[in-house]
């Protein structure tokens, strides 16, 4: 899965139980590396794997539901949905239903984007709003939760794209990539840097996958690499000589070379999530024209 997968699912549901303070070069390339998607839909189940401090959480169980699909001519489109109970102890307990969508052109320069969030099923937070590169700039106009016009540097990347670089890179030998990425996360108002880790390849037929992935007989031919994505907020020239930052939120998980991810780890700094993938789809790539 390319994972462009809504960072913010977490936050509202969070807030909700007093816990919202844990969390959070040049141009764009043009779209010419030869990655091919893959189109599938996958299903992956949550659970808690560490807990730290007082603010940790106690329990927490849920589910991810990821259908992704396109070309580089037609764009790319993903359907997404997370449903998590949250349990924190003392704080009591929060089911966080997330349903978004999204499309992005395979050339990397316009990402529209749709989400709903919902807390004990009352909704709590929508985004809808469109992304396109012109000329030295990223503007982005939203339409919810407010009517606004924002500005980003033409490096930002979108999330297909960054899963594109992020393969191309690995498939080079590199193990470090840094750049900002818009995702329309954070109420579509905010940009992040990202700082990508790859670590060595995975050969076809080493480490042998313990889930769905085995189930399909493609996926044994592929490469795959671990990865592990850290966001950072943005930060002033000030605040950049204060000292080393620390990410809100890092994701890791194994990238084959068609994009389908799996072995998630989510970590939210006081406590980390595992995603199991316990269904995957996977269907032919329609060829461009």
């Amino acid at each position: 899965m390319p994972l462009p997968v809504p960072r913010n699912w977490l936050l509202p549901a969070l807030a909700a139980l007093g816990l919202a303070a844990v969390l959070q070069p040049a141009a764009a390339a043009p779209a010419d590396g030869k990655v091919i998607f893959a189109p599938h839909r996958a299903v992956y189940d949550l659970k808690l794997k560490t807990s730290r401090g007082t603010r940790g959480m106690e329990a927490v169980r849920g589910r991810i539901l990821y259908d992704f699909g396109g070309n580089a001519c037609e764009g790319y489109r993903l359907q997404f949905r997370q449903v998590s109970q949250l349990n924190s102890g003392s704080g009591g307990s929060v089911l966080s239903d997330l349903s978004a969508t999204s499309w992005e052109d395979g050339r990397a320069k316009t990402f529209t984007f749709n989400s709903e969030n919902r807390l004990n099923e009352r909704t709590s937070e929508v985004v809808d709003g469109r992304a396109e590169r012109t000329g030295n700039t990223v503007k982005v106009t939203l339409r919810k939760p407010k009517r606004t016009t924002l500005r980003f540097p033409a490096d930002a990347v979108f999330p297909t794209e960054h899963m594109r670089r992020i393969i191309l890179a690995a498939r080079q030998g590199k193990s470090i990539l840094q750049f900002p990425v818009y995702d329309g996360s954070d109420n579509g108002e905010k940009l992040y840097n990202t700082l990508t880790v790859i670590g060595k390849p995975i050969a076809a037929g080493d480490k042998p996958p313990d889930d769905a992935a085995a189930e399909i007989p493609e996926l044994a031919g592929l490469t795959r690499w671990p990865v592990t994505i850290s966001y950072f907020e943005q930060q002033s020239e000030k605040e950049q000589h204060q000292g080393e930052q620390t990410p809100v939120y890092a994701i890791g998980f194994e990238l084959y070379e068609n994009g389908i991810s799996r072995a998630l780890l989510l970590d939210y700094t006081n406590f980390t999530l595992t995603g199991k993938m316990t269904s995957l789809e996977v269907n032919k790539a329609k060829p461009c024209k």
